[in-house]
């Protein structure tokens, strides 16, 4: 009796393009975020060319090592090299959860270590005074300065990401405890808080906001090169430009989007917020990640602990 012919599906050790693109794909539907989506695909992206460059390369553990050197090698931030790897680590995943790839060459490869990060990070933060002036110098009669100057606004005033103020909608602004917030937004990792907005950033959005006559949906939108408003919204990137163009006027360098967020971050805490507010405000799961944002020294001069009332006894 003939025996049937059984079709081979075992796992792979060299994954083709086909299989690649296949665990790519399964690893940009399994991430919430529009943002995480495109790093990781296009991080993906960037380790199939590399991958591919060489033929019949095995994908697991010392492949991956070899990768990463070859990221060092080009000079990039450990940070940067970090999110590369996580993609690819992510994209080991899929496919042995796929069944392209064995579940030990997928454990391997989990198991490449971070680049590491020699000492810290100088953040950028602007002072009270460069903040006014950067808001001061957005202040514009057209309809473009006023919605320029409203995102300003909102990302010092309120600690917003880029990714975040552009989905805001005028249905979001409401009053609580007598104070206008930014009620259920959905932030990094689909975390949902609700962010306190001062007078004067909601002054700022109601001047935008009347001007434009936009009563409903997402508050900052797209201008045409005739001044008027059009389209659903802005992207991220209009964000980025929307900054670098007021940067560039008040002459401040190296300024992005998130700089405004440590910034607010920085005055909160030296007006005398609390931590656990700050770390509420800004949407950070850890503590610590809230610190790093505040970019505080220890004070020993003025110690903190100087002035709790303790003396007399």
């Amino acid at each position: 009796m003939r025996k049937s012919r059984k079709s081979d599906h075992r796992p792979r050790k060299v994954l083709r393009i086909p299989d690649l693109e296949h665990s790519k794909h399964a690893v940009i539907d399994s991430l919430p975020a529009k943002a995480s989506q495109e790093s990781y695909e296009y991080a993906i992206d960037e380790f199939i060319s590399w991958y591919c460059s060489e033929p019949r390369l095995a994908f697991n553990r010392t492949v991956v090592l070899r990768y990463r050197l070859f990221l060092e090698q080009k000079n990039l931030a450990p940070s940067t090299i970090n999110v590369r790897l996580a993609a690819v680590r992510r994209l080991a995943y899929e496919a042995a959860d796929s069944g392209l790839l064995s579940p030990e060459l997928a454990a391997g490869i989990a198991r490449v270590k971070k680049a590491k990060r020699l000492g810290i990070r100088i953040g950028n933060w602007l002072t009270a005074d460069q903040g006014k002036a950067l808001l001061h110098n957005s202040r514009s009669d057209t309809l473009r300065g006023k919605r320029d100057h409203a995102i300003l606004a909102v990302l010092l005033g309120c600690g917003l990401r880029r990714a975040e103020v552009v989905v805001i909608r005028v249905e979001d602004l409401q009053l609580r405890e007598e104070h206008w917030i930014i009620a259920d937004l959905v932030g990094k990792g689909r975390h949902v808080r609700t962010v306190p907005m001062p007078t004067w950033v909601k002054h700022a959005v109601d001047e935008w906001t009347a001007s434009a006559g936009i009563s409903e949906g997402v508050i900052f939108r797209r201008i045409n090169r005739d001044g008027k408003v059009w389209g659903p919204g802005i992207t991220s990137k209009a964000v980025w430009h929307v900054v670098k163009a007021a940067a560039k006027r008040g002459g401040l360098q190296n300024l992005a989007p998130h700089d405004l967020r440590r910034t607010c971050a920085r005055l909160c805490h030296l007006a005398g917020g609390e931590l656990e507010q700050i770390q509420f405000l800004l949407g950070h799961v850890s503590v610590q990640t809230t610190e790093k944002y505040l970019g505080c020294k220890q004070k020993l001069r003025h110690a903190v602990n100087d002035l709790i009332g303790l003396d007399a006894a």
